[in-house]
């Protein structure tokens, strides 16, 4: 399916569109390459604009630094999906679900794709907070996906996206944690704050 149609799809109608998820074959490569890649550039390439065109109450970073950021972000946000997939797939049996990781991978992605496209909201940075409504609808699209492609009770699909809510939660922190480091370790001392 083209990528446009799907984003289409799992965003307005995403109760049909997971049964038709669940039937398709997709492999790693073809999901990173075909649907991650591109969405998951939304948000990396739209911030190291906004921050470096627009900046926030008129303060703004050099391209250099916004690059350097958004390089990193992307990175650990590719490698994040993968690392949730791997979380969906060891969680399945505990929720009464099938493990499968081509199909927790799909779960991943596809569910991701609000938070994805919200991204775009970064070219002005004062609008990124908008981002967050993407991510919330992102849940609601996990919660949706699990039942169908992990075969989760419906009963426990709550519970199973909580657990997986939590984990994400931690590793986003530990992300953006490194993603900070990143950010602080790029910029030049003249334009951290001396301390005396």
């Amino acid at each position: 399916m083209a990528l446009i149609e799907r984003v289409k799809n799992i965003l307005l109608k995403p109760k049909a569109e997971w049964p038709v998820i669940d039937k398709e074959t997709a492999d790693t490569a073809g999901l990173f390459t075909g649907y991650i890649i591109p969405l998951a550039a939304i948000g990396p390439v739209a911030g190291a604009i906004g921050m470096s065109m627009i900046g926030i109450m008129g303060m703004r970073m050099s391209l250099g630094i916004t690059l350097v950021h958004a390089a990193v972000s992307y990175g650990l946000a590719l490698a994040m999906v993968y690392v949730m997939a791997l979380i969906i797939n060891a969680l399945a049996a505990t929720f009464g679900g099938r493990q499968n990781l081509n199909q927790a991978l799909k779960v991943m992605t596809y569910s991701m794709t609000a938070a994805w496209v919200t991204g775009i909201f970064s070219l002005i940075p004062l609008l990124g907070i908008l981002g967050l409504l993407g991510a919330v609808y992102s849940l609601y699209l996990l919660y949706l996906g699990l039942p169908v492609l992990m075969k989760a009770p419906p009963e426990k699909a709550l519970a199973y996206t909580i657990v997986v809510i939590i984990c994400g939660i931690v590793i986003s922190v530990i992300i953006g944690w490194a993603s900070s480091l990143m950010l602080v370790g790029s910029m030049p001392q003249t334009a951290m704050p001396q301390l005396r």
